[in-house]
């Protein structure tokens, strides 16, 4: 090989080595940008395709923020289906029946799923019927479906300290029932007949929701508390299990989310927590739930 030709071949490794370099940095240049931007994305919270997850926790009552990040979800494009996660003894009548319409809206656009824990009782099961599909743990704590309406009796109270209370008001029913007087025979009727109308309302939403009637829906709405296994019997739910339980069945319903990643939804509440505790010891129904509202009576779905 002359001298020529050497140093045409030699010139042609360098290209080659040069070409060689500069693919292998616009490579790892564009892996960069991928990962990066990747990153980037994650970090500015960018909509990705996800199954939303949800919380619904401790006493339930009446709670715009809920309700409005509910419609978020059921407005937001990247929201493939809800995963709810309840875990409840259940609230006030009112504020169960807005949450049951907020997860339905959601319902009509995109598969929603329940997975039941510890308890999911009254309020907390009429949030479960909300769902298209309810998985209970066997030894969840689930049904209750019943209303009450609960109130301290104090008149024994101020007889012993000589405490009397003067009252004008516009009829024997207004502001009833007190704790501070006996409850005369018209407030006992009206209580009971709202006591009575409540449950009506929970009776018959099991029944639409569930596809329950008859002796099969008398049966369940008594009050009693079922473990998960004894409501799977009676058709409160649809299986055992859990969280996996509930993603297979969302997947069964709905190939697309099958490699979505799972997402957690939460409120933000703008007040202050001890607000927020002491709106929870208001939603009781108990004495110092009775003290610290001040606002007459309100119907609950609790378990007891």
């Amino acid at each position: 090989m002359d001298v020529l030709e050497r140093d045409f071949y030699e010139e042609r490794r360098r290209k080659w080595r040069r070409s060689a370099f500069w693919r292998g940095f616009l490579v790892a240049a564009v892996l960069a940008l991928v990962i990066g931007g990747l990153t980037f994305s994650d970090s500015l919270d960018v909509p990705r395709e996800h199954v939303a997850r949800f919380e619904v926790s401790g006493m339930i009552g009446d709670d715009p923020d809920r309700d409005e990040l509910l419609a978020e979800i059921a407005e937001t494009d990247s929201v493939r289906a809800l995963l709810l996660r309840i875990n409840s003894p259940g609230g006030s009548t009112a504020g169960s029946e807005a949450l049951f319409e907020s997860i339905r809206v959601i319902a009509e656009k995109k598969p929603v799923v329940a997975v039941l824990g510890e308890v999911a009782a009254s309020g907390g099961y009429i949030a479960a019927i909300a769902a298209d599909h309810i998985v209970s743990r066997g030894n969840t704590l689930t049904g209750s479906i019943g209303v009450i309406m609960e109130y301290p009796d104090l008149t024994g109270v101020m007889e012993y300290l000589n405490i009397g209370l003067e009252t004008v008001r516009s009829s024997e029913l207004k502001a009833e029932p007190s704790p501070f007087r006996p409850t005369n025979p018209a407030a006992r009727a009206l209580e009971e007949a709202l006591v009575a109308d409540g449950f009506v309302w929970f009776r018959d939403l099991v029944g639409t929701r569930r596809g329950l009637s008859g002796n099969a829906l008398a049966n369940v709405a008594t009050g009693a508390v079922f473990t998960g296994r004894a409501a799977l019997e009676n058709g409160l739910v649809d299986e055992i299990g859990g969280e996996a339980a509930a993603l297979d069945w969302l997947e069964s319903r709905d190939g697309g989310v099958a490699d979505l990643p799972v997402r957690d939804w939460t409120v933000e509440h703008d007040e202050p927590s001890v607000t927020r505790f002491l709106g929870k010891i208001a939603a009781t129904g108990g004495i110092l739930g009775e003290i610290s509202r001040g606002q007459g009576p309100k119907l609950y779905s609790l378990t007891r």
